[in-house]
């Protein structure tokens, strides 16, 4: 992926222009990035043999995927306590309202890149403190 400073600029610049009116702007945020974890799984499993599970699946997002976008391996829980996109703003409270708009492009990611595997899926965020972040993957039995 990008160069992380870039990635991060890109990324802020995105969530605020996409975001001026939260509810439509969340959905296009998680929209792009929904397209971007299509492109991404697709380049990524190009030479891989389908995955036989879901458990393949979850390594793929927690290795493959995660390490690609955020330069560090994911857990299967896809907790990450020093998420990057939210490192950049203050570790306190008021912050917490805005943080959503911060995880959905990640949301979109994950789901976009199940949806090019063949899985759909729901992902949902929270923040329990800033900069952590939880994301919850549940894939629905085709």
């Amino acid at each position: 992926m990008a160069d992380s400073p870039l990635f991060q600029a890109l990324h802020m610049e995105m969530t605020h222009a996409l975001c001026a009116e939260r509810e439509k702007g969340l959905s296009a945020l998680e929209g792009v990035g929904f397209r971007v974890g299509q492109g991404l799984s697709e380049r990524l499993t190009k030479e891989t043999p389908s995955f036989k599970g879901e458990l393949d699946v979850l390594k793929f997002l927690c290795k493959d995927l995660w390490i690609a976008v955020f330069k560090k391996q994911g857990t299967y829980v896809l907790q990450d306590n020093q998420f990057l996109l939210l490192s950049q703003l203050s570790n306190g409270k008021q912050y917490l309202e805005e943080a959503p708009k911060f995880l959905a492009f990640t949301c979109g990611l994950v789901k976009g890149a199940l949806s090019n595997l063949g899985f759909d899926s729901t992902v949902t965020a929270e923040v329990p403190v800033m900069p952590c972040s939880k994301f919850q993957v549940v894939i629905q039995k085709s």
